[in-house]
């Protein structure tokens, strides 16, 4: 029978501070003890699975018995995004750490790119993406100009009402960007961001936006599994993170209902190598927005699902649960991703039973296990846990 892999990330889904938070500002922070405490959190699947008999945690009962294995596992790489922590799960640590913008780009960079555009910029700070529609919007309507704004990740993103700017043609002034935006500014995606509507009262972004990512800066698990003719199928923003590179199938979400939706049903699904899933909102909509009760709420809609799937694996499944980063709702000294653990939660016939590793250096034992489950050779970094996980 296929081998078949499923990875799925919960974007932000940290478990406490790491030992060096300090340099990132962040100590303190713990995403899971602060979403434990909200009413709307239930994740009876997820504690079946080890969740709270990983190393540190102390909200939530352990499971007596725990169905697979499990690991808490602390970053390698000098960062706390989404791009570098994608990267190291999938075998590439970085040492540096990918640029921020908190006071706006600065003045070379926007110049250039008005320049190369021909439109001038208008904002260019820190902004919510609705939240900058209403502040600059009308303006954008009247003099053409771009707006271009970042976040607390490394983004150089442009807004642009439809009308005034074709999508075809805020696509081509992205890419502009991206080509523009390498090494000292090299940020991790530049994403193009259309809206419509008629005034500040009721803009609103459209299904149209696109990323254009900074490539991998060497071959990744991605690569290696589809060079060797296994299936690599990237749900949500995983084609984004990468590049495409090393992906053969690409599945757009529209959020974590629609990406739980793909996940069960990848599971009817014959296929050989992984199914590569990022559930975006746990980030996007409730980290960064520091909602303790909607991330706790997104949190049970997983664990429902994941209830489901865990019926459905096949004999030869392998199902791994993380996350790339933290972004505590509940640390108030920003709206930043937070330096923290992760959790990784595997289950699966082949996985050894009540099986608790405890700290393992390194997102990228992911990678390299998932490569050496599936008879794959990989020059990655990381720990092949498959000794220590698989029976």
């Amino acid at each position: 029978m296929a081998k078949r892999v499923f990875l799925v990330v919960l974007d932000s889904f940290g478990v406490g501070a790491e030992p060096d938070a300090d340099k990132f500002g962040d100590v303190g922070a713990n995403t899971l003890a602060s979403i434990a405490k909200s009413e709307k959190f239930h994740t009876p699947n997820m504690r079946k699975m080890g969740l709270f008999n990983l190393d540190g945690v102390t909200c939530g009962e352990p499971a007596a018995q725990v169905l697979g294995s499990c690991a808490r596992l602390q970053e390698a790489s000098n960062g706390k995004d989404t791009t570098i922590g994608h990267w190291e799960i999938a075998g590439v640590e970085s040492e540096r750490a990918l640029p921020t913008y908190p006071n706006g780009f600065p003045p070379e960079v926007i110049e250039e790119f008005e320049k190369r555009t021909g439109r001038k910029v208008i904002c260019n700070a820190t902004y919510s993406g609705t939240e900058v529609l209403k502040d600059y919007g009308e303006e954008h309507m009247r003099t053409g100009a771009l707006i271009v704004y970042t976040s607390a990740d490394s983004v150089f993103q442009v807004a642009a009402h439809e009308e005034i700017v074709p999508v075809a043609q805020l696509y081509e002034y992205c890419q502009i960007a991206r080509d523009m935006l390498k090494g000292e500014h090299g940020v991790g995606r530049v994403i193009a961001r259309p809206f419509v509507g008629t005034c500040a009262a009721d803009f609103q972004r459209t299904p149209r936006r696109h990323d254009y990512s900074l490539k991998p800066p060497r071959k990744t698990m991605l690569d290696a599994l589809s060079a060797a003719g296994k299936d690599v199928i990237g749900v949500g923003k995983i084609y984004d993170i990468f590049d495409g590179e090393g992906v053969t199938d690409t599945i757009r979400t529209s959020g974590n209902t629609e990406g739980i939706k793909v996940m069960l049903e990848l599971t009817d699904r014959d296929f050989e190598g992984l199914a590569f899933i990022n559930l975006v909102d746990f980030d996007m909509v409730y980290g960064h927005r520091r909602n303790i009760d909607g991330y706790a709420a997104a949190a049970t809609e997983f664990d429902q699902g994941l209830g489901e799937m865990l019926k459905k694996l096949r004999k030869d499944d392998l199902l791994i649960i993380t996350a790339d980063h933290g972004c505590d709702p509940g640390f108030t000294k920003t709206t930043d991703h937070t330096r923290e653990y992760v959790p990784m939660l595997v289950a699966g016939s082949c996985v050894k039973e009540n099986n608790n590793l405890g700290t393992v250096l390194g997102f990228g034992a992911i990678g390299k296990t998932i490569c050496s489950y599936l008879g794959v050779p990989a020059d990655l970094a990381g720990q092949d846990l498959s000794d220590r996980l698989l029976v």
